[in-house]
């Protein structure tokens, strides 16, 4: 047993040779062991999302390993003396819910702004192929003309074809991440209100300017403007909110 301060010293200096304590500048001791913690992560839909997360933690010093599934929801992370909070606040800082709680919601996050808008611009040039080319077909080519469908018709036809082409190029998009059949399941999660929006704004810009389902090379522009801003800050609220981005 040791039997004063100076064995004690001695002792724990021992110790620390064998790099199971430290003594820090302070002089105090600190614990040199790793520690295993797990969190709960929500938000995250692919295995993109989860690669993000593991870089954002590893890059912490003094975390030595972390573990993170987008399938079972769970970060699992060995460090060796960092605050739980400066990790979960990593994970938050991407737009992820940790433990049931999140970076508090504010519309002042630029990265984020241009986030959004990258992924907006990807949605619309999706919805564009198939909205345009179903007007430009109704209104080129014959067969399609004597049919007489009302604008209406054409519009609704062309929303739809809009929003199957955007989860198809979604899909292609993140097949380069991720497996075909999971990158069509998470194109197809992607929100629907946004692509709607989006259709609906465009189809609502070229029926009012036009006044019904028609092409022509100066509403082009107005109808992808509107396309675009429409869903923009809707997007932004998702992703900061929920970290629904996979691009």
């Amino acid at each position: 047993m040791p039997r004063n301060k100076l064995d004690v010293l001695n002792i724990l200096f021992r110790i620390e040779r064998c790099g199971l304590v430290v003594f820090n500048k302070d002089g105090q001791l600190e614990t040199n062991m790793a520690e295993t913690i797990r969190v709960v992560v929500d938000g995250m839909t692919c295995t993109g999302c989860s690669s993000k997360v593991k870089e954002a933690l590893e890059i912490i010093e003094g975390v030595l390993n972390a573990d993170v599934s987008h399938e079972s929801g769970f970060a699992i992370i060995e460090h060796q003396n960092v605050l739980k909070e400066t990790m979960v606040s990593s994970i938050q800082a991407l737009g992820y819910i940790v433990d049931g709680e999140g970076e508090d919601f504010h519309w002042k996050d630029g990265a984020v702004w241009k986030k959004s808008a990258h992924n907006t611009k990807w949605c619309l040039i999706g919805c564009s192929i198939g909205d345009f080319g179903t007007i430009a077909a109704f209104q080129f080519v014959p067969y399609l003309i004597a049919l007489e469908w009302t604008p209406m018709m054409i519009m609704a036809l062309a929303m739809f074809n809009g929003i199957m082409t955007s989860i198809t190029l979604e899909t292609i998009i993140l097949s380069a991440q991720m497996a075909l059949k999971e990158a069509f399941r998470v194109a197809i999660g992607m929100s629907l209100i946004s692509m709607i929006s989006m259709e609906a704004a465009m189809n609502l810009v070229d029926y009012v300017l036009t006044g019904g389902a028609k092409l022509t090379w100066w509403v082009i522009l107005p109808m992808l403007i509107a396309g675009f801003l429409t869903p923009w800050p809707y997007n932004y609220w998702r992703l900061k909110k929920y970290g629904v981005s996979c691009h």
